[in-house]
């Protein structure tokens, strides 16, 4: 799960944040508040813990193989995948376009900084083999990465391995 090093036929995608998405994110947010707005009946807001990343695909016809992630501290990473139906730059983001399951990494603020981390392995396969059917029919996908109890994205490497299909 940590560390490793991706075999040669496979594809290993590094989750990047979007920083330009984030900021347009929180600029919502804050312009909601400014005007003492409410936000669109089912609109999905942006928490001060979030941001937006996204896996870009070079290929569209991958199989699901690992995830690699590690965290350099203690605290909890959800990382909850935002469906296809989402044009970020035309409308706002709504509770239905959120997929399940999410994915979870933590470890606990009493365990050594050398213990594995802690996953439901399930949910993270299932989640993983989403990713990639999703992956058949868009070039770009997005996410949003929730830090809690200590964790920091400047503590965080994230990315999911895939076979290409043959």
């Amino acid at each position: 799960m940590e560390n490793a090093t991706a075999p040669s036929n496979t594809l290993e995608l590094v989750f990047k944040e979007d920083t330009a998405l984030t900021e347009m994110m929180r600029l919502r947010v804050s312009s909601l508040q400014r005007s003492g707005q409410k936000r669109q009946d089912g609109e999905r807001l942006l928490l001060p813990n979030e941001a937006v990343y996204r896996l870009d695909f070079p290929t569209q016809e991958l199989h699901f193989s690992r995830w690699y992630f590690s965290l350099s501290a203690h605290g909890r990473v959800t990382i909850t995948g935002i469906s296809q139906h989402w044009t970020p730059d035309l409308t706002h983001l709504m509770t239905r376009q959120l997929l399940e399951p999410i994915g979870t990494f933590w470890r606990n603020a009493n365990d050594p900084e050398e213990t594995p981390l802690k996953w439901l392995e399930a949910d993270m396969q299932e989640f993983g083999e989403r990713i990639a059917e999703l992956a058949k029919v868009r070039k770009v996908m997005y996410f949003l990465f929730a830090f809690k109890d200590g964790a920091e994205a400047a503590n965080l490497n994230c990315s999911v391995e895939f076979t290409p299909e043959e």
